[in-house]
């Protein structure tokens, strides 16, 4: 079911969309780059990319949305020489039209913004390759209705997650312990979990499921953010 959705300028000048139905936004009214950059990019990726010696990096995206954490992660990617295996998934993919309203890279070469096109544009269930660096597979499904076992066959074990679902207000049902456990058992030893949410119920959640979790100094606006390793097991 495709909802209506408000496009809004955000503090940064950076644009996210107002989910009518949820009442809740996409990215924060504080700044949708900034807070992506921060969560997803810097206390994500590049800090796994310090700590690790790799390659190749696989990457689990709960809420694909906009496209905001790829078309960043490709572009890290290129930067670094690296190549990422991207898998997302999104219950309510967004129109074309949506997708071609936003402003996140109207500084950007037209190479990437091309790079941005050919996500948004690509089959969904399957793996397509967006460039030498990035390959990308967009589940359309709903988090809870996905086993372990469906996402290993799509994937080798997870590097890295973006846990960026709506805010636990909104969809308690995937901030839940079980669901935590599907993403642990996904995941690889020393593995990370990054989520711009830091409620008290989400951090019990994580633990419960298995992860080591620290809090963070979270984006502009927020005071903090969580990331939840998957460490050694004893």
């Amino acid at each position: 079911m495709q909802n209506n959705h408000q496009l809004i300028t955000t503090a940064d000048g950076s644009h996210t969309l107002f989910h009518e139905a949820l009442n809740e936004t996409y990215h924060s009214k504080n700044g949708a780059l900034q807070e992506s950059l921060h969560v997803f990019i810097q206390n994500g990726l590049v800090n796994f990319i310090n700590q690790n010696q790799v390659e190749k990096i696989h990457i689990f995206e709960v809420g694909f949305g906009t496209g905001l954490n790829a078309i960043l992660t490709l572009k890290d990617a290129m930067t670094r020489n690296i190549k990422i295996n991207f898998t997302c998934i999104e219950a309510y993919p967004l129109n074309i039209d949506t997708i071609n309203q936003l402003n996140y890279l109207k500084e950007e070469s037209a190479i990437l913004k091309s790079l941005f096109n050919k996500m948004h544009h690509c089959n969904w269930n399957e793996w397509v390759g967006i460039n030498e660096y990035f390959s990308i597979y967009k589940m359309e499904n709903k988090l809870e209705h996905i086993s372990t076992n469906e996402l290993l066959k799509i994937s080798h074990p997870f590097d890295m997650i973006y846990f960026d679902a709506f805010a636990p207000d909104k969809q308690p049902e995937l901030w839940t312990t079980s669901i935590f456990k599907t993403m642990f058992d996904t995941m690889k030893i020393g593995s990370i979990l990054v989520t711009y949410s830091a409620k008290g119920d989400v951090k019990r959640a994580l633990r419960e499921a298995g992860f080591i979790v620290k809090r963070l100094a979270g984006p502009i606006g927020k005071r903090h953010m969580l990331c939840a390793e998957k460490a050694n097991s004893l």
